[in-house]
């Protein structure tokens, strides 16, 4: 156990690009047991991944299960992996939702089966890379390398426009990867000017040395390593206007790349900015603070408002992404404890809720072959298992009281109302709101989700069952059932306990928050003003709020430093 324990990180990593190499091997004339062996090796690295959670101490923090091995000594680039409590979750999450896809895929793939699962397995592999990596260059290779087996999900196995997403999703990733290249480069030169030491990738040294740095050349250089940042983890996420990619994939996307984009993908943007921007550029991020704020607000309204008219089901989840990315970003840059517990936590929780959604509209897709919203109506008297599961969802996405989306919208909230009215200068007269204004425009893209969410449920589950083709429809088998049931599972857990949740992100969360006060303390850079002492305050109050009002101990700890 101890061995198994000391390289659980690179175990779990690598299962599944090993089951790939070995089903490259297995013949082509059987697809039921290849389908049957992706499945076996997705769910032993989801269990293997389980003792993480339990293994990991949440009262020390930092990175844990470290693994150090030299890869390429002479520029300085290692073999180093750790996680800690933000990384923790979105591991489990990756694990999680690829068992799911996998086992949704067993109907809807009948075409060069071995292929598809192998491409599945090797992109599990590129994305727990990414989440555990604390090496720039190890990472740098991940972030790139799961872009070759999505680029394929989509062009092989996509809908009737496949190759036209395919080519615009490979082009905007790379492009935003190229530039947050540069600033890795720009990083790594600078590094040994500050250090006095040798060259290095290592992430956890670049925060520790340059984090807290004032000299003015890397103050002044932190704002450009900031915007190459931005652009490559924006794109990802996407934030706006960086997201118009992202309907194009998913609508042609199959079901389970859908899966994985919203559940997975999507969220190596916001761990980005979690992981480098904040750290390691916190004066950059102050000074860009109040474009990211609006930023924020801007997706979050026109993801909603872009989604209550459209007419696929697929385009109406996938903007509905864009909306609900947005409000995990505003968290995020909220600064403070309670925003950023939020912020990633609702990272969980759109990856859970959204991919369901996705499964569920693919599950409707491969009966009618359609995904136009006019085509159906009076699903629920035929389908009621579906329609079911399909209304819980619905209300975890739109953030009901007991599911999941409700603890992540609220706890956000809570940090964007703290945000200082210093942030509110690019509105004319509003300046003096701060966080309130933020909180007010995050509420009505709550509001606005509600409505698409729910006019989409009035208008495909009630009405007459008019169309002869949605009688003919059968409801979930047992396999379709089990692909949704821990999804509804997990969010009834989070939305009911979402305590362990809050503790293995209150150390690292605690730790981040006060290098960024530290920073904000003495910001030069933050258009000359200082936030001001009242803040501390604030925050630490904030968190007692939410605890309160979502009856979970959780939030309670969220103290500022």
């Amino acid at each position: 156990m101890g061995w198994y324990q000391a390289h659980i990180l690179t175990i779990v990593t690598f299962l599944p690009l090993a089951g790939a190499l070995a089903l490259v091997a297995a013949p082509k004339g059987k697809p039921k047991l290849i389908m049957q062996a992706a499945t076996w090796i997705a769910l032993l690295d989801f269990l293997l991944s389980v003792p993480l959670f339990f293994w990991y101490d949440a009262g020390r923090g930092g990175f844990q299960f470290l693994e150090r091995a030299s890869w390429i000594p002479s520029i300085g680039v290692q073999y180093y992996v750790g996680i800690d409590g933000i990384s923790l979750l979105l591991l489990l999450l990756t694990t999680f939702l690829g068992v799911i896809a996998i086992l949704s895929s067993w109907s809807a793939i009948t075409e060069r089966v071995k292929e598809y699962y192998v491409f599945m397995l090797v992109l599990q592999t590129g994305m727990l890379g990414v989440f555990i990596s604390l090496d720039f260059f190890l990472f740098y290779v991940f972030w790139e390398a799961m872009l070759v087996p999505m680029y394929f999900l989509i062009g092989i196995w996509g809908g009737p426009r496949k190759l036209y997403a395919a080519i615009k999703f490979f082009l905007y990733t790379l492009l935003g990867s190229v530039l947050m290249l540069l600033g890795i480069l720009a990083i790594y030169f600078y590094y040994p000017k500050a250090s006095g030491g040798p060259p290095t990738f290592d992430i956890t040294e670049f925060i520790r040395v340059l984090g807290p740095l004032t000299d003015p050349e890397w103050l002044e250089m932190q704002k450009w390593v900031f915007l190459a940042f931005f652009v490559g983890f924006a794109i990802k996420v996407p934030m706006f206007p960086f997201h118009t990619w992202l309907p194009d994939a998913h609508v042609e996307a199959p079901t389970a790349g859908s899966v994985i984009l919203a559940g997975v993908l999507l969220k190596m943007g916001t761990y980005g900015f979690v992981r480098f921007s904040l750290p390691l550029l916190p004066r950059a991020t102050i000074h860009y603070l109040p474009w990211m704020l609006a930023l924020c607000v801007v997706g979050i309204l026109y993801g909603a408002l872009v989604a209550m008219v459209q007419k696929d089901w697929k385009k109406l989840v996938a903007y509905s992404s864009v909306s609900h990315l947005g409000f995990c970003m505003l968290g995020v840059f909220a600064l403070n404890q309670a925003g950023l517990k939020g912020g990633i936590l609702q990272m969980v929780n759109h990856g859970l809720s959204t991919g369901a959604l996705f499964l569920l509209v693919g599950l409707i897709y491969e009966r009618r072959h359609t995904r136009m919203i006019s085509e159906f109506g009076g699903l629920s008297k035929q389908m009621p298992v579906y329609a079911t599961l399909f209304m819980i969802i619905t209300m975890s996405s739109i953030g009901l009281p007991l599911l999941n989306g409700f603890i992540g919208e609220f706890t956000i909230l809570v940090g964007a109302f703290t945000i200082p009215p210093v942030y509110g200068f690019l509105l004319p007269g509003l300046g003096f709101l701060g966080g309130k204004f933020w909180a007010v425009c995050a509420v009505f893209g709550i509001v606005l989700g509600a409505a698409y969410m729910l006019w989409l449920y009035q208008r495909t589950m009630f009405g007459k069952l008019d169309n002869p083709e949605n009688a003919k429809l059968k409801d979930l088998n047992l396999r379709e059932v089990m692909t949704l049931a821990p999804i509804v599972a997990c969010c009834f857990w989070i939305g009911i306990y979402p305590q362990p949740f809050f503790s293995v992100l209150e150390k690292p969360v605690a730790d981040l928050a006060q290098r960024l006060e530290a920073a904000e303390g003495g910001a030069d850079l933050a258009r000359g003003a200082a936030l001001p002492r009242a803040r501390g305050a604030d925050v630490a109050a904030a968190p007692a709020v939410a605890a309160q009002a979502v009856a979970a101990p959780a939030a309670g700890g969220a103290s500022a430093p």
